[in-house]
C-alpha cells in the first residue's frame, strides 16, 4: 500500500484542528477547516460518557447503528475537498460501531468518486468479555485506547481514522506520532501533545467559550475552533483560524487545561502527563505558547468505561406564585408523599428553586419551582402512577396550581461506573486495506510513581483593607463530570491573587461555600504553574450525568456558582475597578 508521509516540510509544526467537542456540536465546523485548509489534520469528539450510552440504546433497536450520524453528514460534505487538500481526518466517531461506520465512509466515498483510504481502530469494545475481566454485565464496556493505533493507520497512508472509545487526548497525539516517529519512550513529547490535545478536544471551549471573563471578550458571536501546532519536541502552539471570532489567550487556555482533570497526574493509556509542569505564554494575538511538560510512564492499568441499566426515571415541577411559598412547596410534598406511600419510590427529591421575587411586576418573576424527581427499578413505580398523582393535585391543593407539562412516562436512565482493566487484556487492532494490524499495549510503570508532594505556596499577607464581593471578581473557574465526581478548576491572573486563594480557598472553604457538598470527601490539587486550584467534589453527581442526581447534573455551572458566592477579597487584588452593579 503507498503511503503518504504526515510530517511537515521544513521542519514546521503539524497543524492539527478540532472540528467538534461533543455528539451535537456545531454542524458546519468542519465545512470550516476544510475551507480555511491551513492544516494537516482535522480531528473530532464524539463521544462522552452519556453518549455512549446513547449510541448503545440506539444499537440495541438497530444493530448497524452505534455511530454518530453527525459525523456522517458533515464527512459527506466535506470528503473531497479535504482529500483534495491533503487534510487527513480522524474522529472518535464510531463510538459502538467503528468498523460500520468506516464501511459508510467507504460508501460515500464511492458514491461521490472519490479515491480515499479509510482505516478503523477496534479493540475498546470489551462487553462481550466484561465478565471474564471482573467488569460485571455492563450494557457497553469500552476500554479508553491510546494513540498508537491511530499513529499506525495514519503511517499507512490513511485519509479517514475512525475509532471507537479512545481518549480525547489520542485523536491529537496520534497524528503527532505519526509525523514525528514518536515511540513509547518519547515521555515528554507524548505528554506535550496530550496537553495540546486535552486544550482542543472541547472544540471552542479554548477560544473563549465558556469562558469565565467571556465579557472581557470583544466578539463572542462565532467563535472560532482551535488549532494545535505540535512541534517534533512535543511543545504546541494553540491558536484559531484568523478573522474567526473568539479569542485564544493565556485564559481560555488554562481554563480548558484545568477542564475535568484531577491532580497534577494526568493518567492516559500512553503516558501519565504531569500537568503541573506546563508553561502558557501568551505568543502573540490568539497564540498561546505550552512548554515545558513532562512525561512520566503510563500506568499498568486501562480505564474502562462502563455503563449500566440504572432503573426508571420521572419528573414533574410544580409553579408556586405569590405568597406562601414554602407553605405551598410543603402541602406538594405531604400530598404526594402520601399519594405515593403504598408504594414508595425507591428515591424520591424535592428541589424548590426560589426564583420568585417580591411585589414582581410580573407573574413570571413573581413564581418559584418546586422540581420532583423519582428513580425506581420498576417502571411502574415512577410511570404514569407517580405523575398522574401529581396531576390529581391540580383542584385539591395551592392556591395557583399549575405544573409545566402534562403527566408523563417514566424513562430509563444509566449510570456510569469505570472500571479497570490490566494492559494485556486489551486486544487493539488497526484495520486498513483489508488488513489487521495488531497494535501493542505499550510499556507501562510498573513501579510505584512517588507522590506528587505538595507544592509550597508563599503566604498570602492578610493584612490590609477587604471588600465583600464575589469570588469571581478575581478568579476564572471551569467545571464538568467525571463519573459521580465533579472537577473545579479555579484560577486567577497574578502571583499575589494565587497567595489569597491558595490561603483562602481551604476545603472547609468550599464545604462552606457549596452547602451541597458539606458532608461530602473533596481533594484540593494545587498547580502553581496554572496559578490554579483544582477541585475533585467526590460523589457529588451521584451515580453520573444519566442518573440526573441533581439539577445540574453535569457539573457545568458549580464553577459558576462557587464563583457567584460572596467573599472577602483584599482590595489591593481588585485595584481600583468597580464592582459591577449585577455582581454585588
Amino acid at each position: 500500500m503507498m503511503t503518504r508521509p504526515l510530517t511537515p516540510p521544513d521542519g514546521r509544526p503539524l497543524r492539527i484542528a478540532n472540528c467538534s467537542g461533543f455528539y451535537g456540536d456545531r454542524l458546519a465546523a468542519m465545512r470550516e477547516m476544510v475551507d480555511y485548509g491551513e492544516v494537516d489534520v482535522i480531528t473530532g469528539d464524539y463521544l462522552a460518557e452519556l453518549t455512549m450510552l446513547i449510541l448503545a440504546r440506539g444499537r440495541l433497536k438497530d444493530p448497524d447503528a452505534g455511530y454518530a450520524t453527525t459525523f456522517v453528514r458533515q464527512l459527506s460534505d466535506c470528503l473531497a475537498d479535504a482529500t483534495a487538500k491533503g487534510i487527513r481526518i480522524v474522529a472518535n466517531a464510531g463510538g459502538l460501531n467503528p468498523a460500520g461506520l468506516a464501511q459508510r465512509i467507504r460508501t460515500i466515498a464511492a458514491d461521490q468518486g472519490i479515491e480515499v483510504t479509510v482505516a478503523h481502530v477496534e479493540g475498546d469494545d470489551l462487553t462481550g468479555r466484561a465478565a471474564d475481566l471482573g467488569l460485571g454485565t455492563p450494557l457497553t464496556a469500552n476500554a479508553y485506547l491510546g494513540a498508537f493505533g491511530i499513529a499506525e493507520a495514519l503511517r499507512r497512508g490513511a485519509d479517514v481514522v475512525v475509532t471507537g472509545r479512545v481518549t480525547d487526548a489520542s485523536l491529537t497525539v496520534g497524528p503527532a506520532i505519526a509525523a514525528f516517529g514518536w515511540g513509547p519512550e518519547d515521555l515528554d513529547a507524548l505528554a506535550g501533545a496530550t496537553v495540546a490535545g486535552h486544550v482542543i478536544e472541547c472544540g471552542t471551549q479554548a477560544t473563549g467559550g465558556n469562558y469565565s471573563h467571556f465579557t472581557e471578550l470583544p466578539d463572542l458571536l462565532h467563535a472560532g475552533f482551535p488549532i494545535a501546532e505540535v512541534a517534533a519536541d512535543g511543545s504546541v502552539v494553540i491558536t484559531k483560524a484568523p478573522g474567526t471570532s473568539g479569542a485564544v489567550t493565556v485564559g481560555t487556555v488554562t481554563e480548558q487545561l484545568l477542564y475535568e482533570i484531577g491532580g497534577a497526574r494526568y493518567a492516559g493509556p500512553d503516558v501519565t502527563t504531569r500537568i503541573d509542569t506546563a508553561v502558557l505564554r501568551q505568543d502573540g494575538p490568539d497564540r498561546v505558547a505550552i512548554t515545558g511538560v513532562r512525561g512520566e510512564p503510563a500506568p499498568p492499568t486501562i480505564k474502562v468505561s462502563r455503563n449500566l441499566l440504572g432503573g426508571f426515571y420521572n419528573e414533574m415541577t410544580f409553579v408556586l406564585t405569590g405568597l406562601d411559598i414554602e407553605a405551598k412547596a410543603a402541602l406538594v410534598r405531604a400530598q404526594l408523599d402520601d399519594a405515593l406511600a403504598a408504594a414508595p419510590p425507591k428515591d424520591i427529591r424535592y428541589t424548590l428553586a426560589r426564583t420568585d421575587h417580591p411585589d414582581a411586576a410580573d407573574q413570571q418573576t413573581a413564581s418559584a419551582l418546586l422540581h420532583v424527581a423519582v428513580r425506581d427499578t420498576n417502571a411502574d413505580t415512577v410511570g404514569r402512577r407517580f405523575s398522574s398523582a401529581g396531576i390529581e393535585l391540580a383542584l385539591a391543593s395551592y392556591p395557583g396550581f399549575s405544573a409545566t407539562a402534562p403527566p408523563g412516562k417514566e424513562s430509563p436512565y444509566g449510570v456510569f461506573d469505570p472500571g479497570w482493566v490490566e494492559r494485556d487484556a486489551i486486544e487493539q487492532v488497526v484495520v486498513i486495506g483489508g488488513e489487521r494490524i495488531d497494535i501493542p499495549s505499550g510499556p507501562a510503570v510498573t513501579v510505584a510513581l512517588e507522590a506528587v508532594a505538595e507544592p509550597s505556596v508563599p503566604a498570602f499577607d492578610p493584612s490590609g483593607e477587604t471588600v465583600r464581593a464575589p469570588l469571581g471578581a478575581v478568579a476564572g473557574a471551569r467545571s464538568g463530570d467525571k463519573g459521580g465526581n465533579a472537577n473545579v478548576g479555579v484560577w486567577v491572573r497574578d502571583d499575589d491573587a494565587y497567595r489569597w486563594l491558595v490561603d483562602y480557598l481551604t476545603v472547609d472553604r468550599v464545604r462552606e461555600l457549596l452547602p451541597e457538598t458539606a458532608e461530602l470527601p473533596i481533594e484540593r490539587h494545587l498547580l502553581p504553574n496554572l496559578r490554579a486550584i483544582n477541585l475533585v467534589l467526590i460523589g457529588v453527581l451521584g451515580e453520573g450525568v444519566a442518573s440526573r442526581a441533581r439539577f445540574d447534573p453535569q457539573a457545568k455551572g458549580i464553577g459558576e456558582w462557587l464563583r457567584s458566592r460572596h467573599v472577602d477579597i483584599p482590595r489591593t487584588l481588585l485595584g481600583s475597578a468597580d464592582i459591577p452593579e449585577d455582581h454585588r
